[in-house]
């Protein structure tokens, strides 16, 4: 098996994990890093030979755009306070505890190479948690917690992770130049975020056709990624930027085409990448077994102790943590997307998944410092990475589902259906609004007119039942039995006319493009 059959295998597992996953209550990153494990330990598969550098900037991009466009820049700013908390003070705090640890019990490792150890290890990974969280119907407020954190916290990791580096490398630190560093880095991120998300909004209104705009979010946010980087800024924070600016301006609420496309082009694209990550993580195991070699006790030791160090220290800071953010939440005026009870706490410490930001930090540790001297302890470095990627991911990940039962941790239904009600009834007055203008400057018969007020009023039934009278969900549930029953009969007509048109592409002297012309206007109209 080459390099290339064994990409399609990653993409076969990919697409057949997720309903595997729905089948067995499990979520399909973890399955996909199983695979990649299993596929690991085969003689025949050959080890994975991606250049380390290619990693991040090559998975990171596209799965980080998919995961921002399920949440808002509102949203974002309305839980600043508990994204921050472990965003960024907890993977500090992390950091600086994992690099005591591990310099204590790994002989001769010094503290730069420790602290790069540390930062790689803290961030839990936005794809593995959203991922999970997704699959197991967890209440809106921590998945909105967990996503914030899976999204910023990269960047806070990748920064620390840099300025370690370096002074290992170099030999030198400056902890003013690496707080400089780190603002201008933000601040050339947030710039170049901005100013790509502003030209691809304007580029995306002159290109108008909905294949082309799709085309371009998949071009952005590498670009994005790519040029803050190559301007010393953060290419993750870039990515979240530009993708914060598209997700609330990009598409037109008229734009429905783009959207329902949009939508099934990026689930398509977070379901290959995320599988390809996570199969990734798994085939490390070559590299893991191959550094073990003859000292299996020792290296387990020591990423058994880093392994407690990660799980330990979020559960120590999520809890006062929360109880801060509690008190402070009552003094305030706006809703803030907090954990309300200890189950909900504990549902939030287990889900912290490390994943595929750290398994490529881990392997893009130079192989030799600024002297020419190999960088101290990589090997160790890296097979404790792998260890606590592997332990967090597949342990934490196989029984957060379990958990999540056990302590009864659901989606509020209730308040989601509540919500669902306001919007329809908002809807439902919108279009009756409208209708009402059209009404002040066009002369309507008095029969279209009623028959306009009717739909009108249906459009908030239609998206909640509920919210009618009894007597108007019955002749909604009537109406809608004969609109099933239509859409029947009429679905059986527009699918033998189908396979009238398409019997026409084999007959001879039939021009394809007109065929697929046809058959586009035929599908376009089936989806009405």
């Amino acid at each position: 098996m080459d390099q290339l059959a064994l990409l399609f295998v990653l993409l076969l597992g990919a697409v057949v994990s997720v309903p595997v996953g729905e089948r067995l209550k499990l979520p399909a990153p973890v399955l996909m890093t199983l695979l990649g494990i299993v596929l690991a330990i085969i003689d025949f598969v050959p080890n994975v030979s991606i250049p380390p550098e290619l990693i991040l900037p090559g998975l990171l991009p596209p799965l980080l755009y998919a995961a921002v466009r399920r949440t808002s820049w509102r949203q974002f700013t309305a839980n600043v306070r508990p994204i921050f908390l472990l965003a960024v003070a907890l993977v500090f705090v992390t950091t600086l505890v994992v690099a005591a640890v591990a310099s204590a019990i790994v002989p001769g490792l010094p503290i730069a190479a420790a602290v790069a150890l540390g930062a790689l290890v803290a961030p839990p990974d936005p794809v593995a948690a959203t991922a999970v969280a997704g699959q197991l119907g967890l209440p809106r407020r921590l998945v909105s917690i967990l996503e914030g954190e899976g999204l910023f916290n990269d960047v806070t990791a990748i920064v620390l992770y840099h300025v370690a580096i370096a002074a290992a490398v170099s030999g030198t630190f400056s902890p003013w130049r690496a707080g400089l560093d780190l603002v201008l880095s933000a601040v050339v991120a947030v710039a170049v975020g901005l100013a790509l998300g502003w030209g691809a909004n304007k580029l995306m209104d002159l290109l108008g056709d909905a294949t082309l705009q799709i085309g371009l979010t998949l071009l952005v946010p590498y670009a994005s990624y790519v040029l803050a980087e190559e301007l010393h800024g953060s290419g993750v924070l870039a990515v979240l930027t530009t993708a914060l600016f598209l997700a609330e301006f990009a598409i037109g609420a008229d734009d429905v085409l783009t959207r329902l496309a949009g939508y099934t082009f990026w689930d398509v694209v977070d379901t290959l990448v995320t599988g390809v990550a996570f199969g990734l993580i798994g085939l490390e195991l070559h590299n893991a077994l191959r550094t073990a070699a003859g000292r299996w006790g020792e290296l387990l030791g020591w990423a058994a102790a880093i392994v407690a160090v990660v799980v330990l220290v979020r559960l120590a800071w999520l809890l006062p943590a929360t109880w801060l953010t509690k008190r402070l939440h009552a003094k305030r005026d706006y809703d803030e997307d907090i954990p309300t009870s200890w189950r909900e706490t504990v549902v939030m410490w287990w889900a912290g998944m490390r994943g595929v930001a750290s398994v490529a930090l881990a392997l893009a540790i130079p192989l030799k410092t600024d002297s020419g001297a190999a960088f101290p302890d990589r090997d160790e470095i890296v097979f404790i990475a792998f260890g606590v990627i592997m332990a967090t991911l597949v342990i934490q990940g196989l029984t957060l589902p379990w958990l999540v039962r056990r302590l009864g941790v659901r989606a509020d239904t209730d308040a989601e259906q509540a919500f669902e009600r306001t919007l329809a009834v908002r809807a439902a007055k919108a279009a009756k609004a409208r209708l009402k203008e059209i009404e002040a400057v066009e002369e309507l018969p008095d029969e279209l007119s009623e028959q306009m007020l009717r739909r009108a009023l249906d459009i908030g039934v239609r998206i909640s039942p509920d919210m009618g009278d009894e007597e108007r969900r019955a002749a909604h549930h009537q109406r809608a039995r004969r609109l099933k029953r239509i859409r029947r009969i009429q679905g059986e007509m527009m699918s033998a006319a189908r396979h009238e048109v398409l019997a026409a592409r084999s007959e001879p002297g039939a021009n394809p493009e007109v065929v697929d012309r046809v058959l586009r206007h035929l599908d376009v109209r089936s989806l009405r």
